[in-house]
């Protein structure tokens, strides 16, 4: 080697290492401001919200990154962790197991790093510092009053379908469900068809967790339109004649209530069926247009994320994040903002799912 060359060596030596030092450095000191972990890429829902999600954060100063754990609680929370290495300074999480869960955002809170909950609480940890939400109450509420509001005469039948025991919402949403289903069905409108243990309860107005349990275990869908599928040919197979006819339906959400519906309508013994949902997913827009779903609980995923990401950036700016309510996970009360809901049905489908802009005329046939 030259004399000329041995000083060029050396500094191209040292500016490698200084490039390598900062590349290192850029990864573990809050590269990424804002991590994401959503339950599955396996639902239309959770993948309008990664798409709104990244449009919240373009033309900010902030970054993100977000992440699927498809339905496992284990890649939870190693993409947690993935996360925490990545210098996060917040956490979005909405939970795949509200209990599970707990593990994954301990380990970011000792990091430093503040915990919000999406649309999912995670429960019995006092690691989660903020709460996004839509009222879960009151989607089951406004599902239940659809159905009152559509049933005629008396001894309708009333078919009860929940979200997962490990979901925190489907608790809510019954519970806000069954504030106002059980006076109907203590005055004799409705007659419910599927669940014992929900007629072991049928004249308690306000059930205990262990009754909402018991109840939930039997009628769950796991949020799997298949098992949702399976459950309604199973009990519409054991149903008799007096347990058909003119019916009321409620499903927890969009994928099981499709599911749900195409069974009660393959049932030539049904004649009418009155079916709820939830999360205004395109399919269920058109199932809605054609007639083959109800209704929905329309919950604007552009507000919650904006929701959500306003609170990110208070607290990236130092800001306390502005909160409307509290939930109890069972620890601790978590500081909440809560998002209003919509229902959709028939006649009201154009207005609020095109002519407010989240969906395109295009996508649907028979508008």
């Amino acid at each position: 080697m030259t004399k000329l060359m041995k000083p060029i060596a050396m500094m191209l030596i040292m500016v490698m290492a200084v490039m390598f030092t900062a590349a290192c450095s850029q990864s573990g000191s809050g590269k990424i401001s804002v991590g994401i972990v959503l339950p599955t890429k396996d639902e239309t829902r959770w993948i309008q919200d990664e798409q709104r999600f990244k449009e919240a954060l373009s033309g900010t100063e902030y970054t993100t990154e977000i992440l699927f754990s498809q339905g496992s609680s284990a890649k939870e929370k190693e993409n947690v962790e993935t996360l925490i290495n990545k210098g996060i300074q917040v956490l979005i999480i909405c939970p795949q197991d509200g209990d599970a869960a707990a593990a994954a955002v301990e380990a970011a809170k000792k990091e430093g790093i503040t915990v919000i909950a999406y649309d999912r609480l995670i429960t019995n940890t006092d690691a989660v510092d903020y709460y996004v939400t839509f009222d879960s109450e009151a989607v089951g509420a406004a599902q239940a009053q659809f159905l009152v509001d559509n049933a005629s005469g008396s001894g309708v039948p009333l078919y009860l379908y929940a979200g997962s025991a490990a979901d925190n919402n489907a608790f809510l949403f019954f519970k806000g469900a069954w504030s106002v289903l059980q006076p109907k069905i203590a005055d004799g409108t409705f007659k419910i068809a599927n669940s014992s243990e929900a007629v072991a309860v049928q004249d308690t107005a306000e059930l205990s967790r262990d009754q909402q349990s018991k109840i939930i275990g039997q009628v769950t869908t796991n949020w799997d339109p298949n098992e949702a599928k399976n459950k309604a040919q199973t009990h519409l197979t054991a149903a008799g004649a007096d347990l058909k006819g003119d019916v009321a339906v409620l499903a927890p959400n969009d994928g099981t209530a499709r599911a749900i519906a195409d069974v009660f309508a393959s049932d030539s013994a049904v004649t009418n069926y009155v079916i709820t949902g939830q999360d205004a997913e395109i399919a269920t827009i058109q199932y809605i247009i054609d007639g083959k779903q109800s209704m929905t609980v329309f919950k604007d995923v552009r507000v919650l994320v904006k929701d959500a990401m306003d609170m990110a950036v208070a607290i990236l700016e130092g800001k306390t994040p502005e909160t409307t309510g509290s939930y109890n996970n069972g620890k601790i009360e978590v500081k909440a903002k809560q998002t209003d809901v919509i229902v959709v049905h028939k006649d009201n489908v154009q207005q609020e799912m095109i002519d407010s802009g989240y969906y395109e005329a295009s996508e649907f046939t028979g508008l």
